[in-house]
């Protein structure tokens, strides 16, 4: 079966510490691809580090840190592959951790994207909260994972050794085909960080390509490197985020969809008050503002694209998480 070309593909802002622990995995595992450091103008010495260590990894330096979704847009146009993996720096992977996946790419024309396994670094024998194995959405747009739902973590063992399909791969480590990345004209520079790949991903699957999660290939993943869970800034950007997303690709009443979820927002909010997470309530009012001011432009997109009916596990993660206690995928 002929080789196909991969690069490794890692999206670095001031992050060196994280290179300094994580790369050599990289580098020792990842005999049949090539690896890069797309540097987001860094301020720290990055560039340096890698030059003076890594002379095998190739480094491209992005002018301004524009995100991960302008950082990769930027990156990859510079790359000559046939499969780019999108890395976090932050992420440790193991012996054999591509083949499985380059495999699938070569026997499956129409799978688009895949992702691994994604197990905590920190705590080994159980999932990581972006990605675990594999994404879904609700109706209203609310992504979970097989693996994770809201802030319940499953212990891994061996229920999700499979191979299927899922609905969306996570961007902490994101395998996609450089045709179908460039067909979908790449992540949305609007988004900045968080939740892009979930757009890309639906883009996709609204083209009809098949995104798969293959449980034979495992990493682990620190999780919060850049921004952690308790980190405002990171609530703004997924509660946003996840709004934009659906407004460019649901297909349904889109009036009725934003108008129930901007409901289920103020829930959230009203959660996070009786927490005294004041900061997170400020953080989901200024995601609801920026959504509408980008709004008219989301709908411009939302006319050019393609929407696919059926595009949610279930009707309300919410509903069924936190009213009917259902805290595993398989529960669902």
């Amino acid at each position: 079966m002929a080789k196909i070309k991969t690069a490794i593909v890692i999206l670095n802002w001031n992050g060196k510490k994280l290179l300094e622990q994580f790369l050599p995995s990289v580098v020792e595992h990842s005999e049949e691809a090539s690896i890069y450091v797309a540097d987001n103008a860094s301020t720290d010495d990055s560039v340096a580090f890698l030059k003076a260590n890594f002379p095998t990894v190739k480094i491209i330096q992005n002018k301004t840190n524009g995100g991960f979704a302008k950082g990769y847009n930027d990156a990859l146009q510079h790359i000559d592959a046939e499969i780019f993996c999108l890395l976090n720096n932050d992420v440790e992977v193991t012996q054999n951790w591509l083949s499985p996946i380059v495999d699938t790419f070569k026997i499956e024309p129409n799978t688009a994207i895949i992702q691994p396994k994604i197990l905590d670094y920190k705590r080994k024998d159980y999932f990581e909260y972006a990605g675990a194995a594999g994404g879904f959405i609700d109706k209203f747009g609310y992504p979970f994972c097989r693996g994770r739902i809201f802030n319940t973590v499953e212990k891994d063992e061996n229920q999700y050794n499979d191979s299927t399909e899922i609905f969306w791969a996570s961007g902490a480590c994101l395998f996609i085909r450089k045709s179908i990345f460039e067909e979908l004209k790449g992540l949305d520079e609007n988004f900045f960080a968080h939740m892009e790949e979930i757009d890309l991903c639906w883009r996709a699957k609204n083209l009809d390509y098949n995104i798969k999660y293959v449980g034979a290939s495992t990493v682990f993943h620190v999780g919060g490197a850049t921004l952690s869970n308790t980190n405002s800034k990171k609530t703004y950007l997924n509660f946003r985020n996840s709004l934009f997303a659906l407004v460019k690709n649901a297909k349904g009443n889109l009036f009725f969809l934003v108008f129930t979820r901007l409901l289920l927002d103020g829930i959230a909010g009203i959660k996070f008050l009786f927490e005294f997470k004041f900061i997170h309530i400020l953080a989901i009012i200024k995601a609801h503002f920026s959504f509408y001011k980008y709004l008219p432009k989301l709908l411009k997109q939302r006319k050019t694209l393609q929407q696919e009916k059926k595009y949610y596990k279930t009707t309300s993660i919410v509903w069924s998480h936190f009213v009917l206690n259902k805290k595993t995928f398989i529960s669902l």
